[in-house]
């Protein structure tokens, strides 16, 4: 077998889709920097290519075969380029993905990233290789691929897979059935991206709230978070994402003990009527999750929640989709994931007879996001004159001579560095908020905090 070529080389990685593909994404960029590979933006540059891919909603996935489609002209000109799709498409359709696309060398499903060397392997000796196998177990070699450096901020995954089998959703098929990490093996990722400067990580599930109640995992995920919070030179702890029914009492009022929880809880509603909520297999009622929703409020007042919301589901009628309506000006949520209803393969939704046509879908979403935009620029102007702490993330994008960073509830703030204070990405710096818009704030530096 011929090993892989020792010069450097470059490797050009696109990623779709939740932040669970964003880490694995960094993962695989870990691995690929102990193979000599560089990163690159330009795939024309690139000896390698890697479509990290998502397949929860229909247009996600159609745009990974018109990508497909685009490298193999760009393979018929470098016949030495390698081409290989990760994540959820590369799951659900396996060896078929080979057989669309005759230049596709590698194809691999989210269990399988730490086997990219082995892939690279294969290919580089001209084999076509699939690896979708999954295990109700995690593999020690799994997560042991150290991300690549991330500046102030990192994902890490506590878990994968999702036990709840809502009916629209593919993830249980294509990321598994539900399993945990060790603590220890999650704090002792941490500890090693804490000594590369990481300063705020958040943790990453398709239901964290479930952390250490079914296969793997040593503690509740509420003790993780403490454990989490106590790592020396951790300033932040966030997490994703939620399911309403787990999200239990004591969660909720651990963020009164630990600072260091970030003041913001993204909750899934998906839809405001008990009736769609219910054929969706979420397992809780909106009186439920407004239930949750109230006393989030009562015990903090600045917490910034945002939620996920399904229009057009099938069956959804005009009186179901106003119900969603009148949630979202209840709640007042700071910010929303909206989207269409999109059959996925495999899943019971995709077998209703009662599909709503697109152009209501459409509509509906339309109205829904112009609802929203007016809530929260509402919700963002009510920030004017506080002062709120800032990470620095890094320059602005709207101006590189001004700095940007996120607060606690996780709006974007663009403001002038402060006099005399190098400060750096991962300092937290006191912002007094002067102006707000639909997707930022804008403000003024006060004074440093932990630089």
């Amino acid at each position: 077998m011929v090993e892989l070529q020792s010069k450097e080389r470059l490797v050009f990685l696109e990623t779709f889709g939740c932040q669970m593909n964003e880490n694995d994404s960094e993962r695989m960029l870990g691995l690929l920097k102990g193979l000599s590979y560089a990163r690159t933006e330009d795939p024309f540059k690139a000896d390698l290519i890697l479509i990290n891919t998502c397949s929860i909603r229909d247009k996600a996935e159609q745009k990974v075969y018109s990508l497909l489609g685009r490298y193999k002209e760009l393979k018929k000109d470098k016949p030495g380029l390698i081409i290989g799709v990760g994540g959820c498409v590369a799951q659900q359709q396996g060896e078929r993905l080979l057989k669309r696309a005759p230049h596709l060398d590698i194809v691999f499903g989210p269990q399988n990233v730490h086997k990219l060397r082995e892939l690279l392997l294969e290919a580089d000796n001209g084999h076509r290789v699939v690896a979708t196998r999954q295990s109700e177990t995690i593999d020690p070699e799994e997560y042991g691929v150290t991300p690549v450096e991330s500046g102030e901020k990192a994902f890490v995954s506590i878990m994968r897979g999702c036990d709840n089998f809502c009916s629209y959703c593919i993830v249980p098929y294509t990321r598994g059935r539900e399993v945990s990490r060790q603590s220890s093996d999650i704090l002792r990722e941490i500890e090693g991206l804490v000594s590369k400067g990481v300063v705020e990580v958040t943790l990453l599930g398709q239901n964290v709230n479930s952390y250490g109640t079914g296969g793997g995992g040593d503690v509740s995920f509420p003790e993780l978070l403490k454990k989490v919070c106590r790592v020396d030179g951790i300033k932040r702890v966030r997490f994703v994402t939620s399911h309403p029914k787990d999200i239990s009492d004591e969660l909720i009022y651990l963020f009164a003990e630990e600072p260091r929880l970030c003041r913001h809880i993204h909750l899934p509603v998906q839809s405001g009527s008990d009736e769609v909520l219910s054929r969706m297999g979420r397992s809780y009622t909106v009186e439920q999750y407004l239930s949750k929703v109230d006393l989030i409020k009562k015990l903090y007042p600045d917490m910034a929640i945002t939620t996920d919301i399904i229009v057009g589901f099938p069956g959804e009628t005009d009186a179901d989709y106003e119900a969603t309506m009148a949630l979202l000006r209840r709640v007042r949520f700071d910010n929303i994931f909206s989207f269409m209803y999109s059959p996925r393969p495999n899943t019971r939704a995709a077998g209703y007879t009662d599909q709503v046509p697109v152009e209501i879908r459409s509509e509906r979403l339309q109205l829904l996001q112009e609802e929203q935009k007016g809530i929260t620029v509402a919700r963002n102007k009510a920030l004017v004159g506080k002062a709120m702490e800032v990470l620095v993330e890094g320059a602005s994008k709207a101006d590189p001579d001004e700095l940007m960073g996120r607060t606690s509830c996780w709006r974007i703030v663009n403001f002038p560095a402060p006099a005399g204070v190098k400060a750096k990405p991962g300092c937290l710096i006191e912002v007094s908020i002067t102006d707000a818009f639909p997707s930022s704030l804008r403000g003024e530096a006060r004074l440093a905090g932990n630089n």
